[in-house]
């Protein structure tokens, strides 16, 4: 079953783009090293952006990071107010592998409150994943399992980044693995407010590289296939208003949740 879900009250235009997370989220919780990106004028052609010999740089992106994107699907109980029963609600949302030894960033609202996680690779290997640590004001998650010697993403800096610059992204919308969307960074540092939510002060990415249910967690590529945002929300009702966690943020929080996780 497929969910796609609004936080009420202050966040009722923001939608946050996973399947089956409105338990994790009710309740006004919306969410929430690296190389220096090349900037480059938004005029170029793509394939000049990165040198004459790299005829799509969207594929070449992909192929660089593609195998250390996730698929996350999740199960968890939830009361029906009315029968005052239960009943399983299952979502999928995506999350990208950032250690070897199976540790995988994604979103707090794609595995909050879930009873079972599983993660899916690329090549349809299948593990039972353990939240390791989640932080609901950032919207930030790690999950764990059990493997290792696993592809992982490389990184980039998302203090740098300039509206108009690429974006790419890649993610489960909807249940469609591996989908890639294509677009620019279409504004940097969008306040939480500024979206309709009091309760976050995570200076969002906006993009419009399409963004749908099921793509949270994944990651927003530059044009080198770094990761620079972690998808998490859209405006319903809009096209091309995307919003994803800058990867330096997410970095920081999601270290912070490992080393806890360890004391």
């Amino acid at each position: 079953m497929s969910f796609l879900f609004s936080l009420k009250k202050s966040l009722t235009n923001l939608s946050l783009v996973s399947l089956g997370a409105a338990t994790a989220m009710l309740g006004g919780h919306f969410m929430p090293t690296n190389p220096v990106l090349s900037q480059q004028p938004i005029a170029q052609l793509p394939s000049a952006s990165i040198g004459n010999t790299d005829t799509n740089f969207v594929s070449s992106a992909v192929e660089r990071t593609g195998s250390a994107v996730v698929r996350i699907d999740s199960t968890r109980t939830v009361r029906n107010p009315y029968t005052y029963g239960t009943r399983v609600a299952r979502g999928t949302g995506s999350g990208f592998i950032i250690r070897s030894n199976g540790l995988i960033l994604t979103n707090a609202h794609v595995v909050g409150g879930a009873d079972r996680v599983t993660v899916t690779l690329k090549n349809g290997q299948s593990f039972t994943g353990r939240v390791l640590g989640q932080d609901k004001s950032t919207d930030v998650a790690v999950v764990q399992i059990q493997a290792n010697n696993l592809p992982v993403v490389s990184l980039g800096n998302s203090d740098q980044l300039k509206p108009g610059e690429w974006a790419i992204a890649i993610g489960n919308p909807l249940g469609l693995d591996n989908t890639v969307t294509v677009g620019i960074i279409s504004a940097t540092d969008r306040t939480s407010r500024a979206l309709g939510s009091r309760n976050r002060e995570v200076g969002f990415i906006q993009t419009d590289a399409a963004i749908n249910p099921g793509n949270s967690g994944g990651p927003l590529l530059n044009q080198r296939g770094q990761v620079i945002g972690v998808n998490t929300a859209i405006i319903q009702g809009a096209q091309g208003l995307g919003f994803a966690i800058p990867i330096n943020l997410a970095q920081q929080i999601a270290n912070q949740l490992i080393a806890q996780a360890a004391a």
